[in-house]
């Protein structure tokens, strides 16, 4: 590696909620987490720009039916899978998104073909046609647990406020389950990028639209690259990951950006978390959740924060 170059590095996380239970539990999470990261970083280090590892890195966890994006998605209310995503290239500070799209099985992609688009933001009627054009194959990412999971909702009369955050039964206390998947990644050129994908709280109003084909859940420049995953309405209100941003850019390091922030959302009584890199190569990470379903590669190791418990709201490694 040339002295213009720099480490690539990576976080990934599959949602945030309650501690996982069951047997294996953390176990199971970890090791599709790491598959995603042994996969991806490769990449980087062969050349491949932030923003290809991103898109590779949330198709993959899109794939995995255990997390709630893609393959695997909750259902709203009316018993149907409606999924959003967002892409951010920070080198050019652009960003797009699909909201509330169907039957396609990588909405991510969506969200790529439209970084070069004049309209970058489309809602479902819109990234059904742009799945057309595409001729992206049709595809319906209902999984079995996730029908049983309704139907067993819908007899209760929806009482819960979301649903599990893993798709595996008896892993993860559903009642408290916020499901998003996100990737976050530094290129060898300096450049982040940020993806997010998600089916959804579960359960809600039809057509609720989620924070993750938001900047306020996914966001980046030049300077640093966000990804949340929690309450979309807490995210949104915090606008959690554009701030933090911002933040940075305004001179506070990645970790003081994640550290206010977090204070902050304590405060107003928010439920989220959030995974990031800055130019300079820190990995940062918080949660006002129980739990953060998330893993990264630094280049010399790989770690996560499934069993990061504690006082403090936020972490950080360079």
């Amino acid at each position: 590696m040339s002295a213009q170059q720099v480490q690539p590095k990576l976080i990934i996380h599959g949602g945030a909620g309650s501690s996982l239970k069951g047997k294996g539990g953390v176990e199971i999470v970890r090791k599709s987490l790491y598959q995603v990261l042994e996969e991806v970083y490769p990449m980087l280090l062969g050349g491949a720009s932030a923003t290809a590892a991103v898109i590779r890195g949330c198709r993959l966890l899109e794939d995995d039916p255990r997390f709630n994006a893609g393959t695997g998605s909750v259902l709203q209310s009316d018993g149907q899978i409606r999924m959003s995503a967002s892409l951010m290239n920070g080198a050019m500070q652009r960003f797009s998104g699909v909201i509330n799209v169907s039957r396609v099985q990588n909405p991510v992609l969506l969200a790529e073909a439209l970084q070069a688009s004049d309209d970058r933001v489309l809602s479902d009627y819109g990234s059904a046609e742009l799945l057309r054009e595409l001729q992206l194959p049709i595809y319906n990412p209902l999984t079995d647990i996730r029908l049983q999971e309704w139907m067993q909702e819908r007899d209760e009369n929806f009482v819960k406020e979301a649903a599990g955050v893993v798709a595996e039964k008896a892993l993860v206390d559903s009642e408290a389950g916020r499901g998003t998947i996100g990737v976050v990644a530094i290129d060898s050129e300096g450049n982040v990028a940020a993806g997010t994908s998600t089916g959804g709280k579960g359960f809600e109003r039809i057509g609720r639209v989620s924070d993750s084909a938001m900047p306020a859940g996914n966001y980046a420049t030049n300077q640093a690259a966000i990804s949340c995953t929690g309450i979309g309405e807490d995210i949104i209100d915090e606008c959690l990951a554009a701030k933090i941003v911002i933040r940075v850019t305004d001179g506070l390091s990645l970790l003081q950006a994640f550290e206010k922030s977090f204070a902050e959302g304590v405060k107003n009584k928010r439920d989220f978390g959030a995974i990031g890199i800055d130019r300079t190569g820190t990995i940062a990470w918080g949660k006002t959740s129980e739990v953060l379903l998330a893993a990264y590669h630094t280049g010399e190791r790989i770690g996560d924060t499934l069993e990061w418990s504690g006082t403090n709201l936020t972490d950080s490694i360079s």
